[in-house]
């Protein structure tokens, strides 16, 4: 197995030294080192997708964190007549050289601009040459998501202007495309288009393909790479459409996927997280807060009992960290919208734990209130872009927190409406019928104005979904008829399965700790 290669100790200097007084060698390639890049490549050329996943996932990571912890790998030049100068292998090298220094190092703005190149020269050849490789889909959802992260991570760099150095704005001026918005948005749409895999998941529907079942792999001796890579690129192309605050092209990029049902996209936990939190966030957004509640509470209960087999993964802490803001967005949504009867017993307990307190004084709907939602909303939310090019005019500005500053006033003003109609809905939990007199009456308006109130509450509890069908997002409604205002309330649904889940995950810990226990 590939975990298993006996990778030898560098030299000493490598380790847990600072890279300035390190004296970093780019051409200097530690034995381990080829043994990796001559091994990898053999498996790619084999098209053993076992063996590359192992090296990929276990290897290169036993490697980093040993030689690289705070030093960049061996540069592609000193590694290329390993690998007979082949020109794939060496663009997937500096794919994971580049990923890695983001990882672990600060990159220059001359290493983002070169990173944007590998990534042009990589994409280029996948799209328009006969690449015969089969990849790891962990491999090849990293590179989508990388892709948008080095996007992201760029347009937060460009905007903060004040403290730029000439040299560097003389570089951004020269290198005006890299990262341009357009370029990604067409590298991820050109993999979806060129892959056909909408076309192939149209026909996966009528029995015609068999992408999901074979997880995106071929095996009759082709390559996955374009399919998977235009499959996760949907996703892709969701996640930059967030953060350009532009939620509804966003789900309409992933409508080809169904993700109420299993797919590639849960092949890969990285994925599933990324796709689940950007569709719920859209959704949220959109005032679609039932749908929203519905996904965060599966992908919740799904990460509630993986998430102890991924505690040695290099992706941990990121799933960790998206379980935290699913649970703030969730608390968000259940405010705005109360849906508890949507959420498992497991899911609702541990809610509580995280927000029980916050939540019951988000529903007072006052400043303090107020408060919560933009604290809340500041902790779960992507990390918002401005896209355009910065000016370089004197005096330059830092214009980073625009974006994010835009989408938070937008969601507070839907929140300042919300609180607005709060009365409304504590009187007609009261009633189930009640007349528009005496409604007014006790909320200290005219009839008129009730009725404009009701009118709006209507409105607000209300959205469109993907089709176009107005969905309804509360958990009661009225009708008026004759002045007579009669209300009507879903009863919500008994679940028991949940409880049979939490007991047998209850006892599985207790043969766990029983396993432990030596006996004399």
């Amino acid at each position: 197995m590939a975990a298993n290669y006996d990778y030898e100790e560098a030299p000493g200097t490598y380790d847990d030294v600072n890279r300035q007084d390190l004296g970093y060698d780019p051409n200097f390639v530690p034995d381990s080192v080829k043994s990796f890049v001559v091994h990898l490549y053999r498996h790619i050329r084999e098209k053993n997708v076992y063996e590359i996943h192992q090296m990929y996932e276990i290897s290169f990571q036993t490697l980093s964190n040993r030689l690289f912890k705070d030093t960049p790998w061996p540069s592609v030049d000193a590694v290329a007549h390993y690998v007979d100068n082949d020109q794939v292998f060496c663009l997937l090298y500096r794919e994971m050289w580049f990923r890695h220094l983001y990882a672990r190092l600060s990159p220059t703005l001359k290493q983002r601009i070169d990173s944007w190149d590998n990534y042009c020269s990589l994409f280029q050849v996948v799209l328009h040459r006969v690449v015969n490789m089969q990849l790891p889909n962990q491999w090849l959802w990293d590179m989508v998501d990388e892709f948008v992260y080095q996007f992201q991570s760029f347009c937060q760099y460009r905007a903060k202007m004040k403290n730029k150095t000439e040299q560097e704005i003389a570089l951004l001026r020269q290198f005006d495309q890299a990262w341009n918005v357009y370029g990604v948005l067409n590298y991820l749409q050109a993999f979806v288009e060129k892959s056909n895999i909408i076309q192939i998941l149209e026909q996966e529907k009528d029995g015609g393909e068999q992408f999901t079942a074979t997880d995106g792999y071929d095996y009759s001796g082709g390559s996955n790479v374009l399919k998977v890579l235009g499959y996760f690129s949907m996703v892709g192309l969701l996640r930059v459409h967030c953060l350009l605050g532009d939620y509804q092209t966003g789900l309409k990029c992933l409508l080809p996927i169904d993700i109420s049902q299993q797919g590639v996209y849960t092949s890969v936990i990285g994925s599933h997280i990324a796709t689940i939190y950007h569709y719920g966030f859209a959704n949220l957004m959109m005032r679609r807060y039932v749908e929203a509640i519905r996904e965060f509470n599966k992908i919740l209960l799904y990460i509630y009992k993986i998430k102890q087999f991924h505690e040695k993964s290099p992706q941990y802490e990121q799933i960790l960290k998206k379980n935290e803001q699913m649970y703030a967005l969730l608390a968000i949504c259940l405010s705005l919208c109360p849906q508890a009867k949507l959420v498992e017993e497991t899911v609702n307990s541990q809610l509580r734990e995280k927000y029980g307190e916050k939540m019951s004084r988000m529903q007072r709907y006052d400043d303090e209130a107020f408060a919560i939602y933009d604290e809340l909303f500041s902790y779960a939310c992507p990390k918002f872009i401005t896209p355009s090019a910065p000016s370089f005019e004197e005096p330059l500005v830092n214009y980073n927190q625009d974006a994010y500053r835009l989408q938070l006033k937008l969601f507070l003003y839907e929140v300042k409406q919300q609180q607005l109609l709060s009365g409304v809905r504590t009187f007609l939990k009261v009633y189930s019928t009640i007349s528009l007199g005496k409604l007014a009456n006790y909320m200290e308006v005219d009839e008129p104005t009730l009725r404009s109130i009701l009118f709006t509450y209507k409105h607000k509890t209300h959205a469109v979904d993907s089709d176009g069908k107005i969905i309804s997002n509360a958990d009661l409604d009225f009708y008026i008829d004759d002045d007579m205002i009669h209300v009507v309330e879903s009863k919500p649904v008994k679940r028991y399965g949940d409880y049979f889940l939490r007991q047998i995950v209850k006892f599985e810990g207790m043969i766990t700790d029983m396993d432990r226990i030596k006996l004399e």
